[in-house]
């Protein structure tokens, strides 16, 4: 095959060419090893007497002498079989053999080649495995002396030269936090724009919200916005078990960025290393507290007048020092919350970008059902609707995908197999009836979306609920429906079955009821008696919540537990008011579930059509 004009042969590296010696070497030694350790022909041993006295008498035809070995062949043979050893100085005559014998004498001269290269062996091959062994140590102790060296070094990674990059344009939603950040990137690309009116650049800027909202997506679109070094690390990479090793390895990674100022460090988890000082976690000489300081001394040290600018990620800022928060280490704060409607809408546009949709598919529908969900959660829905289109070998993406897909990431995969009696499947029935008659009666609950009695996940049945819109407040009163409705399952089976009969299957809305109760009064302030009171307790402080567990007294514990108890019977006694004076409802809609199992939202308004709202179930 003719080689392409241009091309250029692959030059072997040093790796091939000490394979190459240690194959060389080792045909070497095992040639060595065949030619000394051969074994040589079979021979007869004879006694010389018995060997002068038959070739005397004329029945050996030969005999072939090599130094002091004789070897004999006899007549009628055509080689040596047998072998026999003379005195060392002597010849055969004078051992006793007539000069006249027909036999044939032939002298021969040893061949001492074996000798030779088992000398050679015995003496190279000390010699050969002493210096590998040495040149093994060697090797070894210069690779710890260099990891020893490069053991304090920042483990920084650099971008912004990659192919694909990832821009703003590539970001939906977080409008305000890429306002933030595309100003940091035109500082950098323009500083004299800024510096002309006596801007400084800022020292850093702290990113901050739920997991999944995209803190380090929008980092990394920084890094291809702006045409700068870029160096990424996360938090825990700086911490060791060694203590010094964390502040070497901040030291070394703000001496590259200064070395290629103007750039960007971006640190990922800060809150691994950057949190409280003094919180009583490791003592005054933990290695943690030594980076963070040697964090502190860095962002805003002697130092002025050094272009990097410090990107960090959390979701618990709660738990970092102040002084690192402070304005001149983290000047700016950019709070990514969870995307709303519009945001949600457009994340999917991004992620359905690629992906062969069906022209029935609503994002928007779908946006509007994924309240409180984050961008990863609506990237997931979008791949397991990827998923679930292959699964069945479409080549789009149907309505139907999106919905399974969507299903299965809010409230998990279906579990067909599990077998239920005809009894259970009818309870199951009531007590997720229960759960959509109360949510649907009452006026500030959310609309029922999907009732279900196929398991999912952990649950035995699912009564969904989607809001009409997104909130960002609540108030007592939808608190207090959303409490009843979550009882309505079990109350469902107390009015159908008997307060004996009920099961375990209201044991997860139980305990959220209890949460939520509890949050009400303790967090939101939402009691009777402790109507405007919180006794909320950090929990990123460890003394605090080791020293203080509780900022309130005993008897306020009382009473915070009877605030809890009355607004979990309040919402017990609502809902046993709308399940009882609409009981009929209640009948027809566990009739639908045990002939189709699911149940759509249009379907549960159409069966709870006549349904009535208690008088004694209203709070207002």
């Amino acid at each position: 095959m003719k080689k392409p004009s241009g091309a250029k042969l692959p030059q072997p590296n040093k790796r091939s060419y000490r394979n190459l010696i240690f194959i060389i070497l080792l045909a070497f030694f095992g040639f060595v090893a065949f030619s000394s350790y051969q074994t040589p022909d079979k021979l007869q041993s004879v006694a010389l007497s018995d060997v002068i006295k038959r070739a005397n008498n004329g029945e050996i035809s030969k005999i072939e002498i090599i130094g002091n070995e004789l070897k004999i062949t006899n007549k009628g043979e055509e080689k040596a079989t047998q072998k026999s050893l003379k005195e060392s100085g002597s010849t055969i005559y004078d051992q006793g053999l007539k000069k006249d014998t027909s036999t044939e004498i032939a002298v021969s001269k040893p061949d001492d080649s074996g000798k030779i290269w088992r000398d050679v062996a015995v003496n190279l091959l000390p010699i050969v495995l002493i210096g590998g062994l040495l040149f093994w140590m060697m090797r070894s102790a210069q690779g710890q002396g260099n990891q020893a060296m490069s053991f304090g070094r920042s483990k920084a990674r650099l971008y912004g030269n990659e192919k694909s990059k990832v821009t703003f344009k590539d970001i939906a939603g977080s409008a305000e936090a890429k306002e933030d950040l595309e100003e940091i990137v035109q500082f950098l690309k323009f500083p004299k724009k800024f510096e002309s009116v006596g801007a400084r650049i800022p020292k850093g800027m702290l990113l901050v919200g739920p997991p999944g909202t995209g803190k380090t997506m929008l980092a990394r679109a920084v890094a291809g916005e702006a045409n700068v070094p870029f160096f990424s690390i996360s938090g825990s990479e700086f911490v060791e078990m060694f203590v010094g090793v964390g502040a070497s390895r901040v030291r070394d990674l703000f001496s590259k960025a200064k070395k290629n100022s103007p750039s960007i460090i971006f640190v990922d988890e800060i809150d691994a290393v950057g949190r409280r000082r003094g919180s009583g976690m490791g003592g005054g000489h933990d290695e943690r507290e030594q980076t963070l300081n040697q964090i502190l001394v860095e962002m805003d040290g002697f130092e002025q007048g050094v272009n990097v600018i410090v990107l960090a990620a959390t979701n618990r800022s709660d738990v970092l020092d102040p002084a690192l928060l402070r304005p001149g280490r983290f000047d700016r704060r950019v709070d990514i919350t969870l995307p709303d409607r519009k945001e949600r809408e457009a994340i999917l546009k991004v992620h359905f970008a690629k992906k062969p949709l069906e022209k029935d598919v609503d994002l928007d529908a779908l946006a509007a059902k994924t309240a409180g969900t984050s961008g990863a959660d609506l990237a997931n829905i979008a791949n397991e609707s990827a998923i679930v289109a292959a699964k069945y070998n479409r080549k789009t993406i149907t309505k139907t995908d999106v919905t399974s897909a969507f299903e299965k990431v809010a409230i998990g995969p279906e579990r067909k197999s599990k077998v239920m009696s005809d009894h259970e499947k009818e309870m199951t029935a009531y007590h997720e009836g229960g759960h959509a008659l109360v949510g649907h009666v009452l006026p500030d609950s959310d609309d029922v979306h999907k009732v279900t009695i196929i398991p999912r996940g952990v649950t035995g049945g699912v009564t969904w609920f989607i809001p009409p819109e997104d909130k960002s407040y609540h108030s007592i009163v939808e608190y207090k429906d959303i409490l009843a409705r979550m009882l309505g399952g079990r109350i469902a089976e107390e009015v159908i079955y008997g307060s004996d009969r009920v099961t375990t299957g209201a044991g997860n809305d139980l305990q959220k009821a209890a949460e939520l109760a509890r949050e009400m009064v303790v967090n939101q302030g939402m009691g009777k008696k402790l109507r405007n009171q919180v006794f909320h307790v950090e929990d990123g402080i460890m003394m605090d919540r080791i020293m203080h567990e509780r900022q309130y007294s005993d008897e306020t514990a009382k009473i915070i537990d009877d605030e809890v108890e009355a607004l979990i019977s309040e919402a017990a006694i609502r809902a046993r008011e709308v399940i009882k004076i609409n009981k009929p409802q209640l009948a027809r809609l566990k009739k639908v579930l045990l002939e189709k199992e699911t149940v759509e939202d249009v379907e549960v308004k159409e069966i709870f059509k006549d349904t009535k709202m208690p008088k004694s179930a209203k709070l207002y």
